[in-house]
């Protein structure tokens, strides 16, 4: 078995590359295809395929240039098959096998960037800088598999990727080398689902995960397995047959006990929602001043279109209508602690009541029914109000005077000045985050990149609470003396009820000889509402609520 530091050579690429990959492969690679496909045809022929013997004359000095060029053609040729003849008589023998661990180990251009394909090990380190989708999406799959990345991308799964892969096999896996297990059975996290390698883990128990930011941007609408993951307690493994949603009806009207046969008969609706953790961006409030939180970086934010009855039609079949005092239709769900404590969080009745605003009982996310991690069978979506309210595996439904007496509406997730401090703090006088502020943060290039000269492209994503439309995202390349507005991708936005992101970027010319960029972005949404520029007015001591203008720095080469 090899040491985990070695260094292993690997056979010279077989296939040439697509024409992607083409134009940033050096010529020395090039002049490698060819002899290549003749070491295939020699292999696939055995001993039938024998080069042709030829003669030479020698008249003149350019026929002997032209002599020599062909002799020194046929010379290196030769020594070119010799080798792939070997390469070829190796492939035959018993490939040599690397344990999950010895991968794992290879996961930087320093020690070699090692990936597996089914029990199959590659040593892609030189084609990490010619990928065609970029070298920073092709290393989040570094020292692992590759079939969580091509789940997502199914255009890698083709026979000419498998080809370009094939030529940087290196070995396979030890067959004895199974997965361990990383629970035990006794751990109440023991049946949490499987979870997509991407993602970026806060924590492991209770899971709490997000999208890197190269791959947060890459669609309108994120993956099912890359969608941001907040869980408070373990995920509950619910039988979809046996769930029942209980409705408290009010004094005079009906308490409903609904199946998920029973959903499907109120009219369905669809919606493309983004949903946003309070505490997003909460590590930059942590560079400032220590916070009690997550260290969520830009990724707690994620697009799904969901579908479900709306609450509003629920409510209403159990006898419910809007009053004049206030009231709080209160959500729990089916995930509790040890001591039966189940996570809950309400919103107000009028929300709920009212059809524009389009509050869901979701039972499928992005076409499919809910992940676990998502909340199967039924959660609760509600456009425009903070993640924290959108309860998962929902299992109770009631209107009640006052707010849920939840923890986590009570005494969590609020804001308050920076002068309180967790001796001062009194949770009683502030108001439940619902609402969340207009936000906007910078996917690519990332911080401390290297990027080239001449032109850069900026990307990111721009959200406003409440269903206010973004209608600006402005860009600056020196920190914030000067700024230039950036194109807005995605669907229009309907006033007052824009319920998802936008999607921006922007394409600029870079000054000559400059040598690094402090980008900065800001939105603007209908209310004219706009970022404030330093995390230090808006810090608070549970780091929520931070939507101070994101700034990346980054090097340009000569």
């Amino acid at each position: 078995m090899a040491n985990l530091g070695e260094v292993h050579p690997r056979p010279s690429p077989a296939l040439s590359y697509d024409h992607k990959c083409a134009t940033k492969t050096s010529l020395s690679s090039r002049l490698k295809s060819t002899p290549a496909r003749l070491c295939i045809r020699a292999c696939c022929t055995n001993d039938s395929f024998q080069p042709q013997r030829s003669s030479f004359t020698f008249s003149g000095d350019n026929s002997s240039t032209r002599g020599w060029r062909v002799m020194g053609t046929l010379l290196g040729l030769g020594a070119v098959l010799a080798c792939h003849d070997q390469q070829c008589r190796a492939s035959q023998e018993s490939p040599r096998r690397y344990t999950r661990e010895e991968v794992k180990s290879h996961s930087s251009p320093e020690t070699g960037v090692w990936v597996t394909l089914g029990c199959e090990v590659f040593d892609i380190t030189e084609f990490v800088d010619i990928h065609p989708g970029g070298a920073s999406k092709l290393m989040l799959a570094a020292g692992g598999p590759l079939e969580p990345f091509w789940a997502l991308y199914a255009v890698h799964n083709q026979p000419h990727v498998r080809e370009i892969l094939a030529q940087y096999k290196i070995g396979e896996l030890s067959p004895d080398d199974k997965a361990p297990s990383i629970l035990k059975t006794s751990d109440p996290y023991a049946d949490d689902p499987i979870r997509h390698s991407a993602l970026k883990v806060n924590t492991q128990r209770p899971f709490n995960a997000e999208p890197p930011p190269e791959l947060l941007t890459e669609n309108y609408i994120t993956p099912n397995p890359i969608f941001f993951t907040r869980n408070h307690l373990p995920v509950p493994n619910v039988d979809p047959d046996t769930y029942r949603l209980n409705v408290v009806g009010p004094p005079g009207g009906q308490s409903l006990c609904l199946s998920l046969d029973d959903l499907y008969q109120f009219p369905k609706h669809e919606i493309t929602v983004t949903l946003q953790c309070a505490g997003n961006r909460r590590s930059e409030m942590t560079q400032f001043k220590e916070v009690r939180g997550l260290e969520w970086s830009l990724g707690a934010i994620s697009t799904a279109r969901w579908a479900g009855a709306r609450l509003c039609d629920v409510l209403a079949q159990a006898g419910y209508q809007l009053c004049e005092t206030e009231a709080h239709v209160c959500f729990e769900g089916l995930d509790s602690d040890p001591t039966g404590t189940a996570y809950g969080a309400s919103i107000p009745l009028a929300r709920a009541m009212d059809p524009e605003a389009e509050v869901l009982l979701a039972y499928e996310m992005n076409g499919q029914p809910l992940p676990r991690d998502h909340g199967f069978p039924v959660r609760v979506v509600v456009p425009g109000v903070v993640g924290a309210r959108h309860v998962k595996w929902l299992g109770k439904v009631s209107v009640e005077p006052e707010e849920s007496f939840s923890h986590w509406q009570r005494r969590d997730y609020k804001g308050f000045s920076p002068s309180v401090d967790w001796d001062t703090v009194d949770f009683d006088s502030a108001p439940s985050i619902q609402e969340l502020p207009i936000q906007s943060a910078i996917t690519q290039p990332k911080e401390g990149e290297t990027i080239g000269s001449g032109e850069v492209t900026v990307k990111g994503y721009a959200w406003s609470g409440g269903g206010r439309a973004v209608v600006r995202v402005d860009v600056s390349l020196d920190g914030g003396l000067t700024w230039q507005v950036a194109e807005l991708e995605g669907e229009e936005q309907r006033a007052r009820k824009a319920w998802a992101w936008r999607l921006w970027h922007l394409q600029a010319p870079l000054p000559a000889g400059i040598k690094e960029l402090n980008i900065v972005c800001k939105a603007v949404d209908e209310s004219y509402n706009v970022q404030p520029d330093t995390v230090a007015p808006i810090w608070n001591l549970r780091g929520v609520l931070n939507n101070a203008w994101h700034r990346v720095h980054v090097h340009v080469t000569p």
